[in-house]
């Protein structure tokens, strides 16, 4: 589905990725772990052709992201950035049915409408539908971004930190959302600071330091030192039952 292949990037000179190369299967929920600065929220614009590696190749569905048109490329893919602002009243299902955008050609046809009304729905966000977006809290407005994601109908959902600034149970709404989502076959990787959470939702990791990757896999990537040396912070790895727990003790 993404294959990245020696991908280097560098602003002003400055590299920031040096040469990952890697690969995300079709329905995999991918955590992209890593201190502030690692890498992980230009990783996600070079996979989503908003940046071009400046050397190796980043591809998607075995083309280059380069060879995509914009239009061609919100088709298959949906990118939902940390922060997002609405500087003027749009409702709710505006929001959504501006995800459409890829597939209309002169004003939304009724099919777009349907498939908006559809998302609403499944997300909860039907009783909502009508209310300005800039009136909703922090965790309603993200499930609305992601709504406006979906309407794109990706094949992948790229996130950048999607549980930024919300509650706890905001932050567990959206990435139980986001894991059923994997679980129906679309391709999601996230940028997550909280490895709890990326723990409790993901079932693949990729763990970056200074631009490059320390540890990909499973669960069993996991380990204390790994953790101390990339987020110098001494921290005690517990297990309960199947699942795996991660307490800061102090930093380095």
């Amino acid at each position: 589905m993404i294959r990245l292949s020696g991908v280097q990037f560098a602003y002003n000179g400055f590299p920031v990725i040096k040469g990952i190369t890697h690969s995300f299967a079709k329905g995999s929920f991918t955590a992209l772990l890593g201190p502030n600065g690692s890498g992980k929220s230009t990783l996600l614009r070079l996979i989503n052709g908003i940046l071009m590696p400046q050397s190796g190749e980043a591809a998607v569905m075995d083309r280059h992201t380069g060879s995509y048109s914009a239009r061609e490329m919100a088709r298959h893919m949906a990118y939902v950035p940390q922060t997002q602002y609405n500087t003027f009243p749009a409702t709710v299902f505006d929001t959504v049915l501006l995800g459409r955008n890829p597939y209309i050609s002169w004003s939304p046809a009724k099919d777009d409408r349907r498939i908006t009304a559809e998302i609403l729905v499944k997300l909860g966000l039907d009783d909502i539908a009508l209310k300005d977006i800039n009136q909703l809290s922090g965790g309603q407005r993200q499930q609305v971004f992601i709504a406006r994601a979906l309407a794109q109908q990706p094949s992948v959902m790229l996130l950048d930190e999607p549980t930024a600034n919300l509650d706890l149970r905001h932050q567990h709404e959206i990435l139980r959302l986001l894991k059923e989502l994997s679980e129906s076959g679309i391709t999601v990787l996230a940028a997550i600071h909280d490895l709890n959470l990326a723990l409790k939702y993901c079932n693949e990791f990729m763990i970056l330091d200074n631009g490059q990757v320390r540890a990909e896999g499973g669960t069993e990537i996991f380990d204390e030192k790994l953790i101390e040396e990339v987020y110098r912070v001494r921290i005690k790895i517990f297990r309960d039952g199947g699942e795996m727990f991660i307490l800061p003790v102090e930093p380095v």
